[in-house]
């Protein structure tokens, strides 16, 4: 919801400049018919089901003001804010988290992502070239739908350094309008109470309580799980839409954009292209067209997977490496695909003495050395025998807690790359990280690995520890070097045990594919709103920035149209 308060400054400013009264007319009528709407629908609920249908129900074509290619983390947000006032469509590949209860669930977080298949599951399994396997986001929601739930506002240096002129007013109101409808403060478990003791102990101060700021020293932040262990998603933000002007396709495979010429040629260089609509494949192999109304944009929110393989396969990339592929070449595009990084995660697991609750991330120790520690707690299944032979009764299944502590490098300085592996969207495209590729990269994991140790030996948790005090921890998997000091070792370590925390982000960054308003240098009618505009990593978690950067972009849009 739009506040008076939050309009003041705008409004004021128009109204006292005699030459913007007609604006200032249009202006406040607009963010009037704006809050009127989300005001009907908060008094609905979560009723955004009713404009949500399966791409097999849609026209041969049809026209919009605003195409949004996924509707994730950020396309949700951004669709609910464009709304207000314009035809809008979102097309997902994936359906819908509802009903679904490992996902709707903050126990069904690992199901989600290990069960897996080619083109229907929530979660989309890729291994990099790097021979680390992730995921991303298949289903309405996006990776909001599938991630940890951890929620914290970007820190400082991402305002500074990610290529935007932020408004920073605008900036914390559309953080706000996310808060009131997704965030929750979590009720800390006992693994995340000794976590947050140990860190203290270990020199990562002040404590800082509660707080969805960005502050050093140790926090808890918010969740998107409520306090029953129900997750709420991006979609929830769709609750904020008006329902006569926006429309979600589910199941809706964008295949490329359409574009025509804008102006013509010249003698110095080819004519200028523009946007003016989608071609889709629903679940039937049926083709549809969205195409644009005068003035629309198609706008990419595909992730940072998603929206540099569109803009490849649509013929907007580098001219050689297109033409290889023998598609046409819409714009040539050098950086398209490249600058790609992922934060590497390193840690260790162990199996207490104690059975532990479950519990995803709550708790955060934001380091001075470039390092964000986490931790969490899960019962997963032992099976023994794990393949019986002779017999065919089910096996016994015994249950384990464990207990996980990891790193994040806060801002990886190696850089990756994407390339198709396929000319049909639903394939991943081939990503390559370069993890530790930048000798910085691998000092930052030795550092945050050796806080790991430091943790451990905390006396908050010796009750973790077989046999008490000086007893010993019974690792799972593989343990830290016996000698934290010896910097090869550790850098070995790191290397061996590598990681993701699903927080890639690059391949269309601001500067260099789209300038400061996210506009695709170049091309018309075209922009990129998701992480794949990142040159930084906002924060410990990007989920709080991506459906702040949604509703944040969408303001800007609609003043832009009215001034």
């Amino acid at each position: 919801m739009i506040s008076r308060g939050s309009c003041l400054n705008v409004v004021e400013t128009m109204a006292r400049s005699p030459c913007l009264y007609p604006q200032w007319i249009a202006f406040s009528t607009i963010f009037t018919l704006i809050s009127l709407t989300t005001s009907q629908t908060q008094q609905q609920g979560h009723n955004y089901l009713r404009f949500v249908f399966n791409a097999t129900e849609f026209p041969s074509e049809d026209y919009y003001d605003y195409i949004i290619v996924g509707g994730g983390t950020a396309g949700c947000p951004l669709a609910a804010t464009l709304s207000g006032y314009y035809r809008v469509l979102v097309l997902e590949r994936g359906g819908l988290p509802n009903g679904n209860p490992n996902v709707m669930t903050d126990e069904g977080f690992l199901t989600t992502l290990m069960e897996v298949d080619a083109f229907d599951s929530p979660a989309q399994a890729f291994t990099s070239e790097d021979g680390v396997p992730n995921a991303r986001g298949r289903v309405l929601g996006g990776s909001s739908a599938i991630n940890a739930g951890f929620y914290s506002r970007a820190d400082n240096d991402f305002y500074k350094k990610s290529g935007v002129d932020w408004d920073l007013g605008l900036v914390n109101r559309s953080f706000e309008w996310v808060e009131r409808k997704v965030v929750f403060r979590p009720a800390i478990s006992v693994w995340q109470s000794v976590f947050r003791d140990s860190l203290l102990e270990a020199g990562v101060d002040p404590y800082n309580g509660f707080s969805l700021e960005h502050l050093s020293g140790t926090k808890i932040g918010g969740s998107t799980f409520d306090a029953d262990g129900n997750r709420h998603t991006a979609a929830d933000l769709l609750t904020y839409a008006n329902p006569e002007k926006i429309t979600v396709a589910l199941h809706a495979s964008v295949e490329r954009i359409v574009f025509a010429s804008s102006s013509p040629p010249s003698s110095n260089s080819s004519s200028k292209q523009s946007a003016i609509g989608v071609v889709y494949r629903d679940r039937l192999g049926l083709y549809h067209h969205a195409m644009l109304r005068p003035r629309g944009e198609v706008i990419l929110s595909a992730g940072a997977l998603g929206s540099p393989q569109l803009l490849l396969l649509s013929g907007v990339g580098p001219r050689p490496y297109l033409s290889s592929w023998g598609i046409p070449v819409s714009h040539h595009h050098p950086h398209v695909g490249q600058f790609l990084h992922d934060n590497p995660r390193n840690g260790i697991s162990i199996v207490p003495p104690i059975p532990l609750d479950h519990s995803l991330i709550q708790v955060v120790g934001i380091t001075g050395s470039g390092n964000y520690i986490e931790a969490a707690s899960n019962i997963i299944p032992f099976v023994s025998p794990p393949r019986p032979i002779f017999i065919r009764t089910p096996s016994t299944v015994v249950y384990l807690s464990v207990a996980t502590i990891m790193e994040k490098i806060a801002q990886p300085a190696s850089t990756g790359s994407l390339r198709l592996g396929s000319t049909d969207v639903r394939i991943n495209p081939i990503v390559r990280f370069n993890y530790f590729a930048n000798q910085a990269d691998l000092e930052a994991c030795v550092e945050g690995v050796r806080r790991i140790g430091e943790l451990l030996r905390s006396r908050s948790m010796e009750v973790f520890r077989f046999g008490g005090e000086g007893g010993e921890f019974r690792i799972l998997g593989p343990s830290l070097p016996n000698n934290l000091s010896d910097s090869f070792t550790m850098a070995e370590f790191c290397r061996r045990t590598v990681s993701t925390i699903w927080h890639y982000h690059g391949g269309c960054v601001v500067g260099r594919v789209v300038d400061g308003d996210f506009r695709v240098m170049g091309i018309d009618s075209l922009r990129v709103v998701d992480g794949s505009t990142f040159n930084v990593s906002p924060g410990t978690n990007p989920q709080a920035t991506l459906m702040m950067l949604g509703r944040y972009v969408g303001m800007k849009m609609i003043k832009g149209r009215i001034l």
